[in-house]
């Protein structure tokens, strides 16, 4: 599948906003953390997605109620669905200095992934820090994608091939609106 920017400039991958707040004191700690045991830029964008994955329990996994969409908040509150922990990886990425994207999949609801692309390279590579479990075994991948799931076509489930800046609104309004997790499965968006 081919992936599309959704804008071509290359720098709004890198941006700070509402939501990728990764100019936040909590997310260039982090960030800086974490770059203090990498190598090199391929070392931190792996250690920023095991981070992300490993560290910041999926709210629906864990029985948390509370719902975060800022990526400073998922930092802090070590909470998140799939796209406020695609959020936290997206702003870590950026504080790197690592242009990163939020793409989703379209399954019985939609699912929220990150796309990051490397010093030197012209490919994106699509990762999904939402958190293993059994039967799920999401792996940082520059290579062959190791994605938490597959999408069936049979089941009119699909990988959308666009790289978004900025969270999708309708992902966005989804998050911001609900009052706790329980809610929150009530409004996700089935489709973009």
């Amino acid at each position: 599948m081919e992936l599309i920017q959704q804008v071509p400039e290359i720098s709004a991958y890198l941006a700070a906003d509402d939501v990728i707040d990764h100019g936040h004191p909590l997310v260039r700690e982090t960030s800086a953390r974490l770059r203090s045991g990498a190598g090199d830029a391929y070392e931190y964008a792996k250690a920023a997605f095991e981070f992300v994955r490993d560290a910041i329990p999926h709210s629906f996994d864990a029985d948390d109620l509370r719902v975060t969409w800022r990526a400073s908040d998922v930092i802090e509150q070590r909470t998140g669905i799939c796209y406020a922990k695609a959020h936290a990886l997206v702003a870590l990425l950026r504080a790197g200095a690592l242009p990163a994207a939020l793409c989703y999949q379209k399954l019985d609801v939609v699912h929220g992934l990150v796309a990051v692309r490397m010093p030197g390279g012209r490919a994106w590579h699509r990762q999904d820090p939402r958190g293993n479990r059994p039967g799920v075994d999401a792996r940082f991948s520059l290579g062959r994608e190791r994605l938490a799931f597959t999408p069936d076509p049979e089941s009119n489930e699909m990988d959308y091939p666009v790289l978004y800046a900025a969270p999708h609104p309708q992902v966005l309004k989804a998050l911001r609106s609900a009052r706790d997790r329980h809610s929150l499965a009530e409004c996700l968006p089935t489709a973009l």
